[in-house]
């Protein structure tokens, strides 16, 4: 019987490892990699006391300190498919049939990238259809791509694509992009990028590889095509709440409602913190704070029963 089990090895699980750690109960931690969403970004410049620091190296300097504690159970490259209520607390199981019990939960899950959900993206994933500008821009030097989405993901998937690609179209549903101003900044004045406005993209084309996409412009409500190698997709996340939506209160994006002073949810017992909760700001700074928060709180409701 463990005091908690923590779920998930991005920024939020590992602070909330490294406080269990210290507080010395009895914690297991169970992640699938180090890291979080940050592992694909090249050049992380907001990670509080670190000017600039790629994603890999971000994943590793959180594993390292993780690890240099003793006081907690570290069980990687595991996939926790299952949270269920029992008389003493909680069972966790995993992928490979793996099954823990814990008085307590903290789920620090994240999120995973959402997809466009049109004709041609599944059939031409990994053929042209990407998700992750760090690891595949290089396979687009000198070809013409499509970015879809105007949040930081893809003002930042631009930026990475600007040393490789000979054109980058950056198509965006609202009005203008709404990422933040200073990334915004290094791409609309770069002659390689065309930002197209009032854009939703309808189908990705070709067979074997990507050969374009259509898109409908909001504003005259015609269908256009664009030529092109690759496509991009950076339109946000969605939570990796599953294992527990039938146990705690979700909201209509499938968020876990939390209380923010304690990040309690609506289920005595499980806590969450970080892109997986309703939390307003998705930050990793803002995720370790919160995922903190819960494991003091957690610390309080043990010495209480």
């Amino acid at each position: 019987m463990y005091d908690l089990v923590i779920i998930g090895g991005g920024p939020a699980g590992v602070g909330a490892g490294v406080y269990a750690a210290r507080k010395k109960i009895k914690t297991l931690f169970i992640t699938d990699t180090f890291g979080g969403q940050s592992l694909v970004s090249s050049d992380v410049q907001n990670w509080i006391g670190t000017k600039s620091v790629s994603g890999y190296d971000l994943g590793k300097m959180l594993e390292e300190h993780l690890r240099a504690h003793s006081d907690i159970e570290i069980l990687e490259s595991k996939w926790v498919n299952g949270v269920s209520k029992n008389d003493k607390g909680f069972m966790v199981t995993t992928v490979d049939g793996g099954s823990y019990e814990t008085r307590t939960v903290l789920l620090t899950s994240g999120s995973r990238r959402r997809k466009l959900d049109v004709p041609g993206e599944k059939e031409l994933d990994g053929k042209g259809v990407a998700y992750c500008s760090t690891c595949d821009a290089p396979l687009f030097a000198g070809k013409i791509v499509a970015v879809i989405g105007g949040g930081n993901a893809g003002l930042e998937a631009v930026v990475d694509l600007l040393n490789y690609a000979s054109k980058i179209y950056l198509l965006v549903r609202s009005e203008a992009p709404k990422g933040d101003p200073v990334t915004y900044e290094k791409i609309k004045n770069s002659s390689k990028v065309q930002i197209i406005t009032m854009a939703q993209t309808t189908q990705v084309l070709g067979n074997k590889f990507v050969s374009g996409l259509k898109y409908k412009d909001l504003n005259i409500g015609e269908e256009k095509t664009l030529e092109l190698q690759g496509v991009f997709v950076e339109i946000g996340a969605l939570p990796n709440s599953d294992i527990v939506k039938s146990l705690v209160t979700l909201d209509n994006y499938g968020q876990i409602v939390v209380d923010h002073k304690t990040q309690r949810s609506s289920l005595l017992g499980i806590w969450a913190a970080g892109d997986v909760t309703d939390v307003l700001y998705k930050q990793n700074n803002i995720s370790v704070g919160d995922a903190i928060k819960a494991v003091l709180n957690i610390v309080d409701y043990l010495g209480k029963e």
